[in-house]
This record gives structure tokens, C-alpha cells and sequence, in this order.
């Protein structure tokens, strides 16, 4: 049995060597038809049955599976597409919080009972109506006391004015002395002050009798009443005083956002150039929205910027005012903001799909004339409409592979097909192509594009 097995493995190698020195297995077969010397029998018996063998299976596979174009690679089809040209403004969008423009706490300036309440919870009340009534009883009395004071003062004012009146020509005669009509003269500028400060006593119970009854300071919406009639209002230092309810001013509202260095740096690089985007001038416009608007239908206007930046955050603190004659918006509500970040230009724009990602920098697939394929490094800008702005790297006139890039590689040919590059529907209220960029904006990673490595050669190309 092993001298089978020994016998076997001979001929296998007398096989091998033979396609080898033959230079083929076609030619090998041809030789296995004669006789060659120093092949064993069983070697010979193989190569015969090898011959015999209609398979083919030691043929190349370009002559066992020839192709249509009598041997030739088939050429990959993408397609491509010139960069499209649109007008831009980059806008920098923020998020923002709405204030009141005007907000105050009421609180009373005396202590008393509450009889009254003059409003609903959360209505709107104009500048002087009634908020609250207190008891104003024990004000009333103490404006009555210091009424009857002051004519108290008032009377012996007059007393003393006829004395010294009558002592004047007593003094001129010498019937009185000097003294006393100087003792007189000092009586009467007593009662002159005692007047003055019975004047004082009834304003200011005058004034207690006006403070029973709070009044709204100005117009604008008001909050929930603290507190219920027949409660005791204390009055004094903020601390200790009552808090009664609150008034906001919602019309116009304004809005405070923060920007960060860098973009403040560059608007007032633009308000250098006397251009009119960015916020670094007060009356520059503003667009904004609510979280569930798409687009951005309200306006506003910057009218206050900080006098410096933030250190623990290095931002600066801005502010729009905003119409809200509606009662959209309400103090303490998010809202995107966008700020107009540059003028307009022609920007050069592709579909995100086309643009390929190698470790940190980003690039496109041209396909030349003659149908080579390239590769261009570009810079990436914000998004407009669906569409990619290419700030560096290619041109107008590049054509570009939109679709299919898996299947082309650097330096090898395509087959190219023209595929126009479709814009997205506006999501902008406002006119022209707008896009947002800066803290928010986002630039999406695209499928990775293989590798320019070595070119597979078709099997139709072994040699």
C-alpha cells in the first residue's frame, strides 16, 4: 500500500514539474500525448486523462470565461455633476432667552389689612389701575391728627405774629425793652417751624392714606395675587416686606443671547468695514424663532451689547428687542436666533454624499476629460438648502462625482453620467439662500470613501 501512495506522489510531481518546464498547462497537455521519457506510467496515465478532460479547469480564466468585449475590464459608471453656484448668507445662530423689558415685584409701603383685590390672576392691567385696597382706617385717623397739628401750628403762628406786630412801636418809644420784643421775635420763629413740621406730619399721613390703595406702575401682564383678602401686609425692607405679585412688560419683549469670542471678533471686523451683518452695532436685524417653527418668520432688533466679556464663559451678553403684539412670546422662553454673519457671495456648493473623509481632512472625486478619475482636498463651509458650500478646493468648471464613488478609484478611467444637483426647499422666510452656521452649526460625517490604494487588476489581465 505505501509503495501506491509513493508511486502517487511521483506522479503528481513529475505533473508539476512538467507544466512547469512545458510553460503552460496547454502545453503540458499536448506533450502528455507523447510519450516523454523519464515520466513514470503513472505519470503518463494522468497527463492523459488530463487531455481527455473536456472541463477546461487548467485553462486561464480569460481563455475559460472569455468577456463580451473580447477580454476587456468592464469601466465603472458614476455619475457627476458641475458644482452649483448660489448666491449666500451665512447666518450664526444662537439660542436665546426672552426677558420683560419691564418687570417689577409690587410690595406696599405700609403695613395693613387686605380688604380688597382689584384684578384677575395673570390679566392684563394698565398703568394706574387698582391692584389692592388695605384698611386705611388707622391711616385716615393719623391724617386727621396731623391735620388738626397743623392748624394748631398755624394758629399760634398768627398769636405771635400780632405780638410782635404790637411790640414794634413799643420798642420805637422805648416802652418796651429790646429783650423782650426779641423774646417775642424768637416765639414766632418757633411757631413758623412748628408749622413746617406739622406740614411735614400731614404729608406724610397724606401720604399713607395714598399708599393704602396699590396702583399698578405701568402697563403689562400680572402675576397670581400672594396673597388672599383679610391677610396682614407687612411693609419695610425688601426682605421683610410682603411680595404681593409681580408685573411684566411684554410688549416689545426682549430677547438676550450670548456670543462667543470668536464671532465677536468678527463682527466688529464687519462694523470696521462698515458692513451691516453681524451684532456689533446697535439697530443690526435679527431673525428668531420658537422651538416648533421651522424657519425663521419673527424679527428684531439688537439695541444693547455688553461693555465686556464674560470671563467665565468668554462670551459677550447681547439683546434684541422684539414686537410681541400677540402675546407669542413670554418672559423666560427659548427661542433660536440667527445673526446675519456675513454678505452676501456666490458660493460654490455640493451635495454632502459627494464629499469623502480621510482621517481629519475632507475631499472630492473629479473625473477629468479623458475619464480619469482625481481627487481634490476641499474646506468644507455651512449648509444651504440641502447643499454643502465648498469654501476652498474646487471650482465652477470641476466636474465632480455625485454618486458611485465606491466604485472608482484614483487614476483609473469611469464611464460618467450627468446627474443634476437638486436644491432642497427653502426652510428661510426671509428672501435670497441664508444658512446657519457657528455654534451650532453642524457639519455631518459622510460615508467613508475607500482608500486610494493600488488598482485590482482584472483577471482578464494576468499574465
Amino acid at each position: 500500500m505505501s509503495k501506491v501512495f509513493k508511486a502517487a506522489g511521483v506522479a503528481a510531481v513529475g505533473i508539476v514539474v512538467l507544466v512547469w518546464w512545458s510553460g503552460g498547462p496547454d502545453k503540458a497537455l499536448s506533450l502528455a500525448s507523447n510519450k516523454v521519457p523519464g515520466l513514470s506510467g503513472e505519470a503518463q496515465r494522468i497527463m492523459g486523462q488530463l487531455k481527455a478532460d473536456s472541463s477546461g479547469s487548467l485553462k486561464p480564466a480569460s481563455q475559460a470565461a472569455p468577456s463580451k468585449a473580447g477580454g476587456a475590464a468592464a469601466v465603472p459608471a458614476v455619475s457627476v455633476a458641475k458644482p452649483l453656484i448660489r448666491p449666500v448668507i451665512e447666518w450664526d445662530e444662537y439660542t436665546g432667552r426672552f426677558d420683560a423689558t419691564e418687570s417689577v415685584e409690587i410690595r406696599t409701603r405700609v403695613s395693613g389689612f387686605l380688604v380688597e383685590i382689584h384684578f384677575k390672576d395673570g390679566q392684563q392691567v394698565k398703568k394706574g389701575d387698582k391692584l389692592y385696597t388695605l384698611d386705611s382706617r388707622p391711616f385716615d385717623r393719623a391724617l386727621d391728627q396731623a391735620r388738626a397739628e397743623l392748624e394748631q401750628a398755624m394758629t399760634k403762628v398768627n398769636s405771635v405774629t400780632l405780638d410782635v406786630e404790637r411790640g414794634k412801636p413799643l420798642v420805637d418809644r422805648k416802652v418796651m425793652s429790646e429783650k423782650t420784643f426779641d423774646d417775642r421775635a424768637n416765639a414766632l420763629r418757633e411757631a413758623q417751624s412748628a408749622v413746617k413740621t406739622a406740614e411735614a406730619k400731614f404729608k406724610t399721613a397724606e401720604l399713607d392714606v395714598i399708599s393704602a390703595i396699590i396702583t399698578a406702575p405701568f402697563s403689562g401682564r400680572i402675576s397670581r395675587s400672594s396673597v388672599p383678602v383679610g391677610s396682614w401686609i407687612s411693609a419695610g425692607a425688601v426682605s421683610n416686606a410682603t411680595l404681593l405679585t409681580t408685573v411684566v412688560t411684554e410688549d416689545p419683549i426682549h430677547l438676550y443671547f450670548d456670543v462667543n469670542e470668536n464671532n465677536w471678533i468678527k463682527y466688529r471686523r464687519l462694523a470696521e468695514q462698515g458692513k451691516e451683518a453681524g451684532v456689533a452695532r446697535l439697530g443690526a436685524r435679527v431673525e428668531l424663532a420658537l422651538p416648533d417653527e421651522k424657519g425663521f418668520p419673527s424679527r428684531g432688533v439688537i439695541d444693547f451689547v455688553d461693555n465686556r466679556l464674560d470671563l467665565a464663559t468668554g462670551t459677550m451678553r447681547a439683546r434684541a428687542i422684539v414686537e410681541n403684539k400677540t402675546g407669542l412670546f413670554s418672559a423666560g422662553m427659548f427661542a433660536r436666533i440667527r445673526v446675519q454673519g456675513s454678505d452676501a457671495y456666490d458660493a460654490v456648493m455640493l451635495p454632502d454624499d459627494a464629499i469623502g473623509t480621510d482621517q481629519t481632512t475632507r475631499f472630492v472625486l473629479t473625473v477629468a476629460e479623458d475619464g480619469t478619475v482625481g481627487r481634490k482636498t476641499v474646506v468644507l463651509g455651512p449648509l444651504a438648502d440641502g447643499l454643502r458650500v465648498i469654501k476652498q478646493g474646487v471650482g465652477a468648471d470641476d466636474v465632480i462625482i455625485v454618486r458611485g464613488q465606491q466604485r472608482a478609484r484614483v487614476g483609473l478611467k469611469v464611464a460618467a453620467r450627468d446627474e443634476p444637483i437638486k436644491l432642497e426647499p427653502k426652510q428661510v422666510s426671509s428672501g435670497g439662500l441664508s444658512v446657519p452656521v457657528g455654534d451650532n452649526a453642524r457639519f455631518p460625517t459622510p460615508p467613508p470613501m475607500p482608500a486610494a490604494s493600488a488598482p485590482v487588476v482584472p483577471a482578464a489581465q494576468t499574465k
